[in-house]
């Protein structure tokens, strides 16, 4: 019984500090306003294929200009469709691996307490006494910035709010910046908008899919993917991005679906 009871510690033991084997390995790079709906995905993922994903969450602009550096990524999922094609034509790209992944929306954002009828009054907040400090994502690097300067100018606001402006430096940051109390009314994403910390800390008002460029949101498989090795987890992962549970987490957060298979 003793050399039974030392043999199943030792086991144990040795099932303990044995490092987990993985099937494959995928490194991805994805615009901050996936940032609940990309871990409830590679969660799913994870546990159906046994691959590892490793996630970095930044601007999308940030995370172009790291690509074309040499950034050792497998997969980029960008808020802006533009940055993929850029990276396509610089031959950086697995061919034919691009896809619109899906269409993101903006939205007013204030706290509970905050004296800014959004609802009511709209983008016409943005111009009231009380938005001293208005928080988007900084239109020069962040898809989600340039969308909330063209509702801005849609609104006739931009000129009374351009000096009100905090910059976050994606748009998770800017939503941060307005729950914090940083802002006072910040233009977020609505996928961020429905994560359970803002919907408990605020309330959002949906600008107008027509006020602002389509935010097309792009996913491509990198050239590095090749080189890593990497190639089918990564494949695997963006199969899997555009199946249904995939187009059914990124629905649930607001995002709105390209057809089936749609390309660049």
């Amino acid at each position: 019984m003793i050399l039974l009871r030392k043999a199943f510690l030792a086991a144990l033991v040795l099932l303990l500090i044995t490092p987990k084997v993985f099937a494959g390995e995928v490194v991805v790079a994805a615009a901050s306003d996936l940032s609940a709906a990309a871990k409830e995905f590679i969660s799913d993922f994870e546990k159906r294929t046994g691959h590892n994903v490793k996630l970095s969450l930044g601007s999308s602009g940030n995370f172009h200009a790291q690509i074309k550096n040499g950034a050792p990524f497998d997969v980029f999922l960008s808020a802006d469709l533009n940055y993929v094609r850029d990276l396509e034509k610089s031959g950086l790209t697995e061919p034919g691996s691009s896809f619109v992944y899906a269409i993101g929306r903006i939205v007013l954002w204030v706290p509970r307490n905050s004296p800014l009828d959004i609802r009511a009054q709209g983008m016409k907040a943005l111009s009231q006494p009380q938005a001293r400090r208005i928080a988007i994502a900084n239109p020069e690097h962040a898809p989600y910035g340039r969308a909330a300067v063209s509702a801005m100018e849609k609104a006739g606001v931009y000129s009374a709010a351009k000096t009100k402006l905090v910059l976050g430096e994606n748009i998770s940051q800017a939503a941060q910046f307005a729950q914090s109390g940083s802002a006072d009314i910040g233009i977020i994403a609505l996928s961020l908008a429905l994560t359970d910390s803002m919907k408990s800390a605020g309330v959002y008002w949906e600008i107008p899919l027509a006020d602002y460029p389509p935010i097309e949101q792009g996913a491509v498989m990198l050239a590095q993917a090749r080189r890593a090795g990497h190639v089918d987890a990564a494949r695997e992962f963006l199969d899997a991005l555009r199946g249904t549970t995939g187009r059914a987490i990124l629905q649930r957060y607001g995002f709105s679906l390209p057809g089936p298979g749609a390309r660049n």
